[in-house]
């Protein structure tokens, strides 16, 4: 199960970045973001109400909650509108890998708030992110 998920993980995340290049051309990405973002809400209250977990949705503690919204901001807000910005005036096949070295900060981050780690299989990965970093640049 594992396997088939990462799988369609990697197949969708492949393909999306293409078809975020077309749709960034000659359009903006705040409009763009707000389409993604409506789309992605509607499947969701679908997938919740369907699954019989939207009854849930109120009872989230507050603490998650804010979390969630924290990384919706970043992720979904900040990060997305650069992406799509970046996206329409660089190259798709320099701009993924670049975009997708983020967890380069989150390694960092990690060990730094909480407390996770490094080991030498870490630390070698993540210098293979900034050699990465440093060939497709």
């Amino acid at each position: 199960m594992i396997f088939w998920l990462l799988l369609l993980t990697i197949i969708v995340w492949g393909i999306a970045p293409i078809i975020d290049k077309v749709a960034v051309e000659g359009t903006s990405p705040y409009i763009g973001n707000i389409y993604r973002s409506l789309t992605i809400a509607f499947v969701m209250v679908a997938i919740t109400f369907f699954s019989g977990e939207l009854k849930y949705a109120f009872k989230m503690p507050m603490k998650n909650a804010l979390y969630y919204v924290m990384s919706g901001l970043l992720a979904g807000g900040i990060g997305v509108i650069a992406y799509y910005k970046v996206l329409q005036i660089a190259p798709t096949s320099k701009v993924v890998p670049l975009a997708a070295s983020y967890p380069l900060v989150t390694a960092v981050l990690s060990m730094a708030f909480l407390g996770e780690k490094v080991t030498p299989a870490r630390f070698i990965g993540t210098a293979l992110i900034v050699a990465g970093i440093y060939l497709v640049k």
